[in-house]
């Protein structure tokens, strides 16, 4: 029985291959369906090619962007500076002084523990471990870097221990500031005789030598009073959700 079902069935292949040799009514819509296969083949291959090649030529035009954004941040960085001391030259009229600031490009590395966003590795080559030095994302402050545990970490803005010397409004309010909570920072110790309100900006002085004069940290959204002083809450420029890139101020002059 089997040899006979066996021999049918390759009767009916030597049959159909010689209807399909002989016979193009048959061979068409066979030919038709098997080119249509292939078209589709070198169609899905052509057009993996294609992302292919458009992808690894859109990752080298990133790259390239990106190392012209970090060299022009940190010039517009380097600029604010120059601009901030001219500006200051014009006004006195008197003043000598000689630039020479140090601006380094870091990347973070890692969350130092996880749950605390405002603390972070940085990689950066060695420094003085005995200093504390600015950071800077754009033109926001960041936060500052001191040494521990024989490492660079970097203290963003919410941190507590993230303080550095800023001015308020136009007035130039003096006060310290530091990091409040995840979304807030605070400025102490604003004299009480001068004037300041909600929404005055607070950018550095640069009288603590960490950061340039004029560098944009927040606004102001509350006032209270405290101990013969008065505290702003501020809102923050700079959004800690995502640290990559920063730069370092290794020195300010």
């Amino acid at each position: 029985m089997n040899r006979e079902v066996l021999g049918i069935f390759f009767l009916f292949v030597a049959l159909f291959g010689a209807a399909l040799l002989f016979s193009t009514g048959l061979q068409s819509p066979i030919l038709s369906l098997t080119n249509s296969i292939k078209s589709s083949y070198h169609n899905t291959t052509a057009s993996i090619d294609k992302s292919y090649d458009e992808h690894f030529a859109q990752q080298d035009t990133i790259i390239e962007l990106r190392e012209k954004l970090k060299l022009y941040e940190e010039s517009h960085l380097l600029l604010h500076q120059v601009a901030t001391e001219l500006n200051a030259l014009f006004v006195e009229n008197n003043s000598s002084f000689k630039v020479k600031p140090k601006v380094e490009l870091v990347r973070t590395i890692s969350y130092i523990k996880f749950g605390d966003i405002n603390k972070v590795w940085i990689d950066t080559p060695a420094f003085d471990t005995s200093k504390v030095y600015g950071l800077v994302h754009k033109e926001n402050v960041a936060g500052i870097v001191v040494m521990k545990e024989g490492r660079a970490m970097a203290l963003l803005n919410g941190a507590l221990k993230s303080s550095y010397a800023v001015y308020v409004g136009e007035n130039k309010a003096p006060g310290i500031v530091h990091g409040l909570n995840t979304r807030e920072l605070i400025v102490e110790f604003i004299p009480t005789w001068i004037k300041i309100k909600e929404g005055d900006e607070v950018l550095t002085s640069g009288l603590d030598h960490l950061f340039f004069p004029g560098l944009k940290v927040g606004k102001i959204v509350s006032i209270e009073q405290s101990q013969g002083y008065q505290n702003a809450i501020i809102k923050p420029y700079y959004n800690a959700s995502n640290p990559d890139y920063f730069h370092l101020i290794k020195s300010i002059r």
